[in-house]
């Protein structure tokens, strides 16, 4: 017999996940736990973050910052006050103007779903979707503030600036309590972007009315979901009990394949309907699975919000 999940709140019929075998203490209500997975997770989120800032080579843009980049051949609509004359007087016919790199302090509030749900895998060793998200968003805290942004947790008042950034978004990932499994709503400044990381199980309009509220401010937002494979393919054939870990309520299907169709055909509907939702504001979805690498996410995060930025939003 497989021990499974159901997912919470008003789409429980729909979409099922299965309970871990084991499952992981909170690490929020264990304090021993929590220092002695700080540094793993920690590690995790700088090796993740340097591969894909080695990956960034080479794909920085021309802005209004301060740091040096390249120069170009003077071309038609270039401001004269672009011209760098030292480096033009190095060549006989030719031009040259001085490109910055784009450099802007923007300010990323990211927030975590803090449910049970998060803490299944559904194989021994695989990554809860809590440690997964927790690696990104500390990953993306390290590129981003190593690239003198601000980042902040919604519901932490504060953002956080500098080399100390991405171990305070952490320790604020860790002390958060299982009751923040709807985002806060916060005031933030017009052009702040927002991240909301969950596996969105639940009702799409109950994440809209929140995601609106910060696109009404001006905020640009992604959303994404981070889904465990078997929440996806549903696997499991034969007799199989769900579980759901918030209520302990438990579902037997004799034969849990007879209903893989249907509950594939539910899943992909349901993030439709968070695709369409995103796109209705201007804003991204974005699917990433814990059996894929989390430098896949990371990466196509990074690239989300610097579109957003150079949208001017």
């Amino acid at each position: 017999m497989t021990s499974l999940q159901t997912q919470p709140s008003d789409v429980e019929s729909d979409l099922m996940t299965p309970l871990a075998a084991q499952q992981q203490t909170p690490l929020r209500h264990d304090a021993e736990n929590i220092a002695a997975l700080f540094p793993a997770l920690m590690l995790e989120a700088e090796l993740v973050a340097h591969t894909v800032a080695a990956g960034l080579h080479g794909r920085r843009r021309a802005g209004p910052g301060e740091t040096f980049w390249q120069h170009r051949p003077y071309g038609f609509g270039d401001s004269v006050n672009m011209i760098d004359w030292r480096q033009s007087a190095r060549a006989a016919d030719r031009l040259y103007v001085r490109q910055n790199e784009w450099e802007a302090a923007d300010a990323l509030w990211i927030w975590r779903d803090g449910s049970p749900s998060l803490g299944y895998a559904s194989s021994k060793g695989a990554s809860t979707k809590k440690w997964r998200a927790d690696v990104i968003a500390t990953a993306l805290a390290i590129l981003l503030s190593e690239a003198g942004e601000r980042v902040g947790l919604l519901g932490g008042e504060r953002l956080y600036q500098g080399r100390t950034a991405p171990a305070r978004i952490l320790e604020g990932l860790f002390d958060q309590s299982a009751a923040n499994d709807a985002p806060p709503r916060e005031n933030v400044s017009p052009g702040a972007k927002i991240l909301m990381i969950s596996d969105f199980f639940s009702d799409p309009d109950r994440i809209g009315a929140v995601a609106n509220y910060y696109a009404d401010l001006g905020a640009a937002g992604v959303l994404l979901q981070i889904v465990d494979p078997a929440e996806e393919d549903f696997p499991f054939r034969g007799r199989t009990e769900f579980e759901d870990l918030k209520s302990d309520d438990r579902l037997v299907f004799g034969d849990a394949g007879a209903v893989a169709r249907d509950y594939r055909r539910k899943f992909h509907a349901h993030r439709a309907a968070l695709e369409a939702l995103s796109n209705s504001l201007g804003w991204r979805l974005l699917a990433h699975r814990t059996d894929k690498p989390p430098q896949t996410a990371l990466l196509s995060l990074h690239e989300t919000l610097a579109e957003q930025r150079g949208r001017g939003s």
